[in-house]
């Protein structure tokens, strides 16, 4: 019995040798996903699926280690900073765009432009999106997903307002070529109401609280937030415009004056997914699921929406051109990773249209890649084969450790001048002073 004992005693003690020698010389690669699940959970998931291909590209063992969650994204980013500055971040974190601006500043993810050459599945990548992963020339992250924000129309609506068919499914390409502006979209609107086809306040909304979306109303008036030098900047004119077009909206009864506030999925929702209260309706891309699930499903979902919703670009403004917004996620490498040539081999393998297709499909996200076109997974995916052109006309967030600051304070004359609490000058006024309070000598105004 005693030498049974020393025997299995001997035995254990070889095997965790064994696998100490094993954890010893496997690559240990941690990586870290926000993820919604299970529609989001190829976020982290795809990185097993190429675990063992990537071994064997690099003739090494990997030791992978998959953290995936759906923490609020304050505590996420919270927890990324806190673990790097103790020196246990993850090699690879997945977020949004625009923390390069701050985690690139504070030495917390490293520059990837010397290793992007490197892989081949990078080069397929939508143009537009690396405009995005830069702090200034330099590129800091490999877009994991995209989306756009477009109008939703109705029509429905436009067909009771008397629009022909073809009126109807041409929209998208009149407003690509400027032939259906912004300003036609809310005569349109006014049109609308004044014939009783929508009731006052319906002709359009935004989105009901802040957020990115905001963003192209400044941008499709003229205005920028980074100098050729990468210095934050607010453009007072292009200011000016925006709430004067914003207020004009609410002024007008074109749409509702306490549209900001309303509940997302009680009000806003449901009332955009049935296209037959509101003419047109800025969201995004990921609303369309949405809806087909949760709001329309008993008339047909995807088959409902399709017949009764339209999408197209934000028409131009002023005399810009027609545009969109995305806001991709990225995975980014942290500058406490040991092997971060291995951490990007690994993000590499999952660039493809097989492993990112699964992702778009599964969670309605437009491919980062424009192969994904060509298969015929994502082809017949109307949705996003449909919607997946407005990457080429893409806006996106500045990386800027300071946008929060300009965003806030840009969003509370949105608030102020939508109500009616300040004239489009006063709103200017607002927003310049808080941004002017909290950024300094950090912003320049134009």
């Amino acid at each position: 019995m005693f030498r049974r004992s020393l025997l299995v005693m001997l035995a254990l003690l070889l095997l965790t040798a064994v696998a100490g020698v094993q954890a010893q010389d496997a690559v240990g690669i941690t990586i870290r996903c926000k993820a919604s699940p299970p529609e989001e959970d190829w976020r982290c998931n795809s990185f097993a699926e190429v675990e063992e291909q990537v071994e064997m590209a690099l003739g090494i063992a990997i030791d992978l280690n998959l953290i995936q969650d759906n923490a609020g994204w304050a505590d996420y980013k919270q927890e990324f900073v806190l673990a790097s500055e103790a020196g246990v971040a993850p090699d690879i974190i997945l977020s949004g765009h625009e923390d390069i601006g701050a985690w690139a500043t504070a030495g917390l993810i490293i520059p990837l432009d010397d290793m992007i050459g490197m892989h081949a599945e990078f080069e397929d990548i939508v143009p537009t999106l690396w405009d995005s992963h830069k702090l200034g020339d330099t590129i800091y992250g490999i877009p994991q997903d995209a989306e756009a924000r477009p109008v939703f129309y109705s029509k429905l609506l436009l067909g009771d307002l008397g629009w022909s068919e073809e009126d109807i499914e041409s929209l998208p390409d009149r407003v690509i070529a400027g032939e259906f502006t912004f300003a036609d979209m809310i005569a349109t609107a006014q049109e609308a109401i004044d014939e009783g086809v929508v009731d006052e306040g319906n002709g359009f909304w935004h989105r009901p609280s802040n957020g990115p979306d905001f963003l192209y109303y400044y941008y499709g008036n003229g205005g920028a937030v980074l100098d050729d030098m990468g210095g934050l900047v607010v453009d007072g004119a292009a200011l000016l415009a925006t709430y004067e077009l914003l207020g004009g909206l609410t002024e007008s009864g074109v749409m509702r004056s306490d549209l900001i506030g309303v509940d997302w999925n009680e009000v806003w929702h449901p009332t955009v997914a049935q296209a037959d209260t509101v003419l047109f309706a800025a969201g995004g891309t990921w609303n369309w699921p949405n809806w087909a699930i949760n709001y329309v499903a008993d008339q047909g979902g995807d088959a409902y929406l399709f017949e009764n919703i339209g999408l197209t670009l934000i028409p131009a403004m002023g005399t810009g051109s027609a545009i969109t917004l995305t806001h991709p996620l990225t995975y980014m490498i942290s500058s406490g990773s040991e092997n971060p040539d291995v951490a990007l081999a690994l993000i590499a393998a999952i660039t493809t249209p097989e492993h990112n297709n699964k992702h778009a499909i599964d969670s309605f996200h437009l491919g980062i890649l424009n192969a994904q076109l060509e298969s015929e997974a994502y082809a017949n995916n109307r949705l996003l084969s449909s919607a997946h052109y407005m990457l080429d006309h893409t806006t996106a967030l500045p990386n800027h450790p300071g946008w929060n600051a300009w965003s806030n304070a840009y969003f509370v004359g949105i608030q102020a001048v939508e109500t009616g609490e300040a004239t489009p000058e006063g709103a200017v006024d607002i927003a310049i002073a808080q941004m002017t309070n909290e950024l300094g000598d950090g912003i320049t105004v134009r």
